[in-house]
């Protein structure tokens, strides 16, 4: 087996699968995990405006140079942009743009050099002609632009190029301490203030170009009829707002002075431009912003919102934290403000510094999580409207510290505004994951609140028109409306003769929905989803539903939901086609079917296959659709079809070299359970599967999967768990059962399942009984750890981020939020049910820990010294436990890591200690020495200890 250092210079030395083309073996062979380098990720998919064009990305799994697909659906043309990414057609249809990345090398180069940042190799841009295939590169782009509706433009900006050294400054001369201050506390907000690069704005069509300096913001209007953009320098010349007309002369000063500019924000008709900036106060210790407005037709900027503005409150002032929004008719502006900032106190001196947290019973969110927001915290905004049809515009304040929370519906344009506020019910959020919410209505104009529900068990939100109010019940198992303009709220799917809430549902909270599947036009009607169908409600009168979809979801056991086509039309018109989802409970096929909101016909069929399929996205102006198309034998290919499914093409092929290895196949398996209950889960089969041999078996589980059974899964490393095909392909049985959950009991519940599924397994004859191993993480992993308390049935365990002491777990801190643990059992995953107080045998009885002395199966943990959801001394509790009990253990630590593997070294080296631990304890092949010996930390940077036990121990 090659090391794993070497492995990146396989990598660079060999060529990606995609180039190679035919196989090179007639014979198929198992996987290396260095073969496992060349699978490439498919992202970035996209169709052209009028569907004759796709693009797509191919990306290597360790940042490698990826590539960039341009293909002809109607023709035979594709081009290739070696490292091209982040792509976009030009409206016209005869250019791409995009990014093109240095070569990763030379990046890794400049880095062990050490290089400054402006010298390090940066990024071009590359226009693409799609009629020639010719590639036109502009070096060192930082970022570019392209009108939504325009052609023929291309605005860009430059990296910053690296300063020229030059003589050294001379000390500064001593002056009055005063003086002094004053100019050191100029110097820094000039160092704050970011210093533009080149923009450049393009005639895409005749290469004439026009440049403009120290630009940092940017962006067209719609129809590029307009690009505006900021000027900022360190010493403030030229500071400002400027617009251009492509193919104009004149550079219009929107607005300028000293200061900064952000958020520039056009209308829909592209005539009047929205901006934030401080220059009206920047000379202030602590600048505050205003809100501008430009208009074409006047050429002027009006100031609307700033300190002391009527409507913004007293104190307060406009917040650059939010960005700025337009409603759809142009009619208001939708902005942020703020409490001005308390000024920094003056600091004291390091030994007279105190340092402290104060945890308060009071709070309603604990420390570490106000620590964790205290940067959202600053942050903060709350919404306001500029209502630009009145003369002169008016500022209305909506949220406010005690209602934190404002929408508006109809797209901005909605006459009432909804208020949500959890802060009376924040200290129930460390032990509920169902706290309630206080509920308001204002009228915009007014933006006086009036209390609607109060405590609110569900979220609600405004329907599209603005008309009502709906909401989740998980307490009535209800969706339920309300008028806006009064009334009591009502059970809007109460007329729904089967459950509208998730049936499977077995955590101690309430079910979730299946969901809605949106409102028609003019809030006409919500269609609410089943188990199986659509209904149709009237919010008026919601006891006569109807059945969009007929019932056949429930007769053919299928699930239909609807898949919004025309994602600017957020409404749904119900004498048009209507395109549905469908997915079979039983079989896991799926597929599309066509239906509209009107008549009484059944729906149609277009399409159902044994295969998984992504949400099809539609080209903007054409009857063409992309999708991908999977199974575990397949992977998930770019696809295009016309609306009716009828000749699906396959436009993609990332990773031919597949075919050049063992892989193997999905089936989906049924049983029962110990406890009697009906069971499904997935058995994943070597290639050429021989019913008649014993295979070693591994089993990973994780709540409920086999709705997955055509997912595709590629063998590069994961960051927490095995990689199917990899062990398929090496002659392993790969067991994936569905966990059901009993409250109280939630180790019992996956010995139920996972024991049971394995002995119905055995059963048939082909598991060898002596080589059977379990890995999972998180929530897997602490099943992993109980598991091997109750059966020495596993030959090898992995279990990665266990908790395995419930009773000390109850009371920790999921350190990358900063919550309490304490929902996580009483009302979510880990499923106990109760306190602490309340059901302490229940937490005893499931902590692996306190059943330690019963395990017999070698058992290697992960877990990782940042992990931010389960904290690390999980873990080592556990490890520890199994040390003083002198019982077969290993722990990993990646250090700097969190609950899952990011660095992909580190996950190329987990995959390669996995396979190395279950080879071992299930095939008998040799230890290597870092399970024979362990690794001494004396070795660390010096030896993996992946060679074999005995092995020379310099590093490899």
């Amino acid at each position: 087996m090659i090391p794993i250092q070497m492995l990146s210079i396989l990598l660079t030395l060999s060529s990606p699968c995609a180039v190679e083309g035919s196989l090179q073996e007639a014979t198929r062979r198992p996987l290396e995990h260095e073969d496992c380098l060349r699978w490439r990720a498919l992202t970035g998919a996209q169709l052209s405006r009028t569907g004759t064009w796709a693009l797509w990305e191919l990306r290597p799994p360790d940042k490698g140079d990826g590539e960039l697909r341009a293909r002809e659906l109607d023709g035979e043309r594709e081009h290739v942009v070696a490292r091209g990414a982040s792509a976009r057609f030009d409206f016209d249809e005869r250019l791409v743009l995009c990014r093109v990345d240095p070569e990763r090398e030379a990046v890794l180069a400049a880095e062990k050099e050490k290089k400054k940042e402006a010298e390090r190799p940066k990024a071009a841009l590359g226009i693409l002609d799609l009629e020639s295939g010719e590639l036109v590169r502009v070096e060192r782009v930082s970022s570019f632009a392209v009108p939504e509706e325009g052609g023929g433009w291309v605005a860009y900006k430059h990296f910053e190029e690296a300063k020229k050294k030059g003589p050294e400054k001379p000390e500064p001369e001593a002056g009055e301490p005063e003086a002094k201050a004053e100019e050191e506390k100029e110097e820094k907000k000039k160092k704050d203030k970011k210093d533009g690069t080149r923009l450049v704005l393009r005639d895409l069509a005749g290469g004439s170009w026009r440049a403009f300096e120290h630009a940092t913001e940017y962006t067209f209007n719609e129809d590029g009829s307009r690009l505006v953009f900021v000027i900022s320098s360190k010493d403030g010349t030229g500071d400002g707002v400027y617009l251009v007309e492509p193919g104009g002369e004149e550079l219009i000063e929107v607005l300028a002075g000293e200061g900064h500019y952000k958020s520039l924000r056009f209308d829909e008709s592209g005539t009047r431009l929205a901006f934030l900036t401080d220059r009206d106060d920047y000379q202030a210790e602590e600048p505050t912003w205003a809100l501008y407005l430009w208009t074409a037709d006047t050429g002027a900027a009006q100031k609307l919102a700033a300190k002391g503005t009527e409507g913004v409150p007293e104190g307060w002032s406009v917040s650059p934290s939010r960005n700025l929004r337009f409603s759809e008719s142009g009619a208001r502006i939708l902005f942020g403000t703020a409490p001005i900032p308390e000024p920094e106190p003056e600091e004291v001196p390091a030994d007279e510094r105190v340092t402290l947290d104060v945890w308060s019973w009071t709070d309603g969110f604990i420390q570490p999580q106000q620590l964790r927001r205290l940067e959202q915290g600053r942050r903060r905004s709350y919404l306001a409207v500029a209502l630009l049809s009145e003369n002169p515009p008016r500022v209305v304040q909506l949220a406010n510290e005690r209602i934190p929370e404002a929408y508006l519906a109809a797209k901005g344009d909605s006459p009432w505004a909804l208020g949500v506020s959890s802060l009376p019910y924040r200290r129930m959020t460390s032990w509920d994951t169902d706290a309630p919410q206080d509920v308001y209505l204002a009228r915009v104009a007014e933006g006086e609140w009036s209390l609607r529900i109060e405590a609110c068990p569900g979220r609600p939100s405004q329907s599209l028109g603005g008309k009502y109010l709906s909401w989740w019940d998980a307490e009535q198992r209800a969706w339920m409306v309300m008028d806006v303009e009064g009334g009591e709220a009502r059970n809007a799917s109460r007329g729904i003769p089967h459950p509208v809430h998730y049936e499977l549902h077995d955590t101690p909270s309430h079910p979730r929905s299946y969901g809605t599947g949106g409102w028609l036009a003019e809030d006409a009607g919500l269609l609410v989803y089943d188990k199986h169908d659509l209904w149709l409600v009237d919010p008026r009168h919601p006891e006569h539903p109807r059945s969009i979809t007929e019932g056949v979801g429930r007769r053919e056991d299928l699930r239909f939901r609807r898949i919004p086509l025309d994602r600017e039309e957020p409404t749904i018109d119900p004498s048009a086609p209507m395109l549905l989802s469908a997915f079979h409970h039983r079989d896991k096929s799926a597929g599309f079917w066509r239906d509209r909101v009107e008549g009484e016909g059944a729906p149609d069929m277009l399409i159902m296959m044994a295969r998984s399929f992504s949400p099809p996205i539609k080209a903007k102006d054409a009857d063409r659709v992309r999708f991908t198309r999977s199974s575990f034998e397949e992977f998930p290919d770019l696809w295009v079809s016309d609306l009716d499914f009828a000749e699906p093409m396959r436009i993609s092929h990332a990773n031919p070299c597949q075919d050049e290895y063992l892989w193997g196949s999905a089936e989906l398996v049924e049983w029962t359970s110990s406890d009697g209950t009906a069971l499904q889960g997935i058995l994943y089969k070597p290639e050429g599967f021989d019913p008649s041999r014993k295979y070693p078996l591994l089993s990973y589980f994780y709540e409920r999967s086999s709705d997955r059974m055509h997912s595709h899964h590629t063998p590069v490393p994961g960051g927490s768990s095995i990689r199917y095909p990899f062990y398929t392909s090496r002659g392993y049985l790969v067991f994936v059962p569905d966990i059901p959950y009993k409250t109280g009991y939630p180790g019992q519940s996956a010995e139920h399942s996972v024991v049971s599924g394995i002995l119905s397994l055995i059963d048939e004859g082909f598991v060898d009984p002596e080589a059977i191993g379990i890995q999972g993480h998180s929530w897997g992993g602490y099943q992993v750890a109980h598991l091997v308390t109750r059966t020495r049935m596993f030959a090898a365990a992995v279990s990665g981020a266990p908790v395995s002491n419930m009773t000390s777990a109850y009371g920790g801190i999921r350190w990358g939020s900063g919550m309490s643990r304490q929902w996580q059992y009483e009302r979510s995953q880990s499923r106990i049910g109760g306190t602490l107080w309340e059901a302490l045998p229940l937490y005893v009885e499931n902590s692996p820990l306190f059943f330690a002395e019963e395990i017999e199966t070698p058992v290697l943990i992960l877990h990782n010294d940042e992990d931010g959801a389960v904290p690390w001394y999980q873990g080592i509790e556990l490890f520890m436990a199994l040390r003083r009990l002198s019982k077969p253990a290993w722990m990993l630590n990646y250090n700097d890591e969190g609950h899952g593997l990011r660095r992909f070294a580190h996950r190329r080296d987990y995959a390669v200690r996995m396979q190395q631990f279950f080879d071992h304890f299930l095939k008998g092949a040799p230890a290597p020495r870092w399970i024979e010996e362990g690794v001494p930390a004396i070795e660390k940077g010096r030896s993996l200890g992946l060679e074999p036990a005995g092995a020379s121990r310099r590093a490899w």
